[in-house]
């Protein structure tokens, strides 16, 4: 190949950084911006000025102090690039620091779902290609003289163009989270450097809750559901016009609350539901502290990016599978089965047992349910076949639902039918979910700009007869956050704490 300048290569590496992985972003400018046509299309130019600008002047400044390294970095550039637009284009949404922290929590058997060939030939040509180039292009590095001229030069067009458009502040300041999240390769960086940040940051131990006590000797016990992206809207019980709630429609004594989560993404999501009020420290989550308190607490999972649980029993899936070796591991069947043993065979009259499931997660609802739940056909396997036909991605996902249906009233007919104990079912999702919606498909989108559908969640709550009762709507909001479940729990398991608030609790005390 034909040795190149390094001022050359660097226009090159920057003019196909814009093309390849920043159009999105340009078309979000383009659809929002409230300029006429002339501003419109100055700000859209001074844009392209500053990224050709800065991304030529980073690209020569790595190439030039780094050299083979630099030639690495901006390979492994390309590809993360490519990735990071493919999603941005094909599921819509916006990389910011919620997504980087989903990535890191989102275990392979997951990940997996979002394989497909069309991405990986995406990566093929938009990534692995320019990768090649920047790895094997001959280039002729020149003298440091020239790497000042040309970067500073840069630099003052960046300067200089910024300053034309200080007007633009305010429209900046309302549409940061977006162009920020739309922007490659800055929306990843930039936002792995926030989340590595905020994870530092984090105390190493739990805010301890003041001492609380249990006050009673009746056995009770509440079986804490949380469910994984179920949306209050493709509930029955909530008007939904399918029957996705065929079983529990039917159950007496079912509370159905309206309620919001806190989050739209897995990790503070079930954060919120397990602390007592909404706040960005880490308290001590409420399996913890009713352990510490002197309950029987149990944790069972198929689920993962969750807040720090510090109990005896932690089971996953896996673990449950290996115990239950005639139950079907695959489904969220296998963490309600052997509840009622469980329960009876415990030491202590005051049980906590918390299903952590992930009954509703995408990209492959198809593949979350036994085939006997599949009622609505066809289906799609994956959200990027259901971009093509989004009602098949419904149906799919309301099949998810009524797997749902089936595991809540049978653990309330379990639980009803144990007369020695006092009992409750409490479920709540962690967050909802976007099923095509203005072309949004799963969750994650910053609170400030998430759809309605993302934050929607149920909240349903069963209690045996003669355990505890409900107080009058009248005496709660019309919609409640997802802080009432600690507050509740504490109450139906007769735990007396300073913790506890009474204006956050479901039940007359």
């Amino acid at each position: 190949m034909k040795k190149i300048s390094l001022f050359l290569f660097s226009c090159l590496v920057s003019i196909g950084t814009l093309l390849l992985y920043n159009i999105p972003f340009f078309n979000y400018v383009a659809d929002n911006s409230n300029e006429s046509a002339g501003g419109w299309l100055l700000l859209l130019a001074s844009l392209v000025v500053v990224m050709l600008s800065l991304h030529f002047m980073l690209t020569y400044l790595t190439l030039f102090l780094l050299r083979k390294v630099g030639r690495v970095l901006l390979a492994i550039l390309s590809v993360i690039n490519a990735v990071a637009v493919y999603f941005v284009f094909t599921y819509h949404v916006i990389i910011d620091a919620t997504a980087i922290e989903n990535v890191f929590n989102t275990r392979y058997s997951e990940a997996s779902g979002f394989f497909s060939w069309s991405l990986w030939l995406f990566i093929l040509a938009a990534g692995v290609l320019p990768a090649v180039f920047c790895l094997l292009q001959p280039v002729v590095i020149g003298k440091a003289k020239k790497m000042a001229v040309y970067c500073g030069a840069s630099l003052a067009v960046i300067l200089a163009v910024l300053a034309l458009n200080v007007h633009q502040t305010l429209w900046i300041s309302q549409h940061d989270t977006e162009l920020g999240g739309l922007l490659q390769p800055w929306s990843y960086l930039v936002n792995t450097c926030r989340v590595i940040s905020f994870s530092h940051d984090e105390q190493a131990e739990e805010i301890k809750l003041p001492d609380g006590r249990i006050t009673d000797s009746e056995k009770a016990v509440v079986v804490l559901v949380i469910g994984e992206s179920a949306r209050k809207a493709n509930f029955q019980l909530y008007g939904y016009w399918r029957d996705t709630n065929p079983l529990l429609s039917r159950q007496k004594g079912l509370k159905v609350y309206q309620a919001t989560s806190c989050a739209t993404y897995t990790t503070a999501g079930s954060k919120a539901i397990l602390e007592p009020k909404n706040t960005d420290e880490l308290y001590e989550l409420l399996p913890n502290y009713a352990f510490r308190t002197g309950a029987d607490v149990s944790w069972r999972t198929s689920n993962w990016g969750e807040p720090p649980i510090h109990i005896e029993e932690y089971l996953t899936d896996s673990e449950l599978s290996l115990r239950y070796p005639d139950e079907d591991h695959h489904y969220d069947g296998i963490l309600f089965h052997g509840l009622r043993e469980r329960i009876v065979s415990s030491d202590k009259n005051k049980v906590l047992i918390v299903l952590h499931t992930s009954t509703s997660h995408g990209p492959q609802y198809a593949d979350k349910y036994p085939k006997e739940f599949e009622v609505y056909k066809p289906v799609a396997k994956n959200v990027e076949e259901g971009e093509k036909n989004v009602a098949m991605l419904v149906n799919a996902y309301d099949n998810t639902i009524r797997y749902t249906d089936y595991l809540l009233s049978n653990l309330i007919d379990t639980l009803r039918s144990m007369d020695d104990w006092h009992s409750a079912m409490i479920f709540i999702s962690d967050h909802g979910e976007s099923l095509g919606e203005n072309k949004v498909f799963m969750h994650g989108l910053p609170m400030k700009i998430a759809p309605r559908v993302q934050y929607e969640i149920p909240f349903l709550v069963w209690t045996s007869k003669d355990f505890r009762r409900f107080k009058p709507d009248s005496q709660l909001p019309a919609v409640l956050e997802q802080h009432y479940v600690f507050h509740s729990v504490l109450n139906l398991l007769s735990i007396q704490s300073p913790a506890y608030d009474e204006a956050f609790d479901v039940f007359l005390k």
